[in-house]
């Protein structure tokens, strides 16, 4: 159900490293917490972000969440369909559903993310 290719941020990001960009979306675990995705807003091409910067929110039926940065670095791109259809997050969050990529300032921030093994140790304690 995780994938084994990616790291995760304790706040249900995904990344995922080329080189010195780092591709962000949220993990399906997060999809399903919030249920009906119904609106994206991503920050703008150029911020530059801190780790645990927000980059944008994430509204469903339930509520509106930030976004946060795994790594620190400078959105370089950004997922423009899921502003015209937010619901690809929903289908596919690990693929289509990617929110922006961030070329790092930081490469060693990506190591400090957590494994797949303790990111599904962290879903397994927070589901109902």
């Amino acid at each position: 159900m995780v994938p084994k290719n990616l790291r995760y941020a304790e706040s249900h990001e995904w990344a995922s490293v080329e080189g010195d960009v780092c591709t962000v979306g949220i993990t399906k675990f997060a999809v399903e917490q919030l249920t009906d995705v119904v609106f994206v807003e991503l920050s703008k091409i150029g911020k530059k972000l801190a780790v645990k910067d927000a980059f944008g929110q994430i509204e469903s039926v339930k509520s509106v969440n930030d976004l946060y940065a795994p790594v620190a670095g400078e959105i370089i791109a950004r997922n423009e369909s899921l502003e015209k259809d937010p619901t690809i997050v929903s289908g596919d969050p690990y693929s289509k559903g990617w929110m922006v990529k961030i070329k790092m300032t930081s490469p060693g921030d990506y190591d400090k993310l957590l494994s797949v093994e303790a990111y599904e140790k962290q879903i397994a304690s927070q589901a109902h």
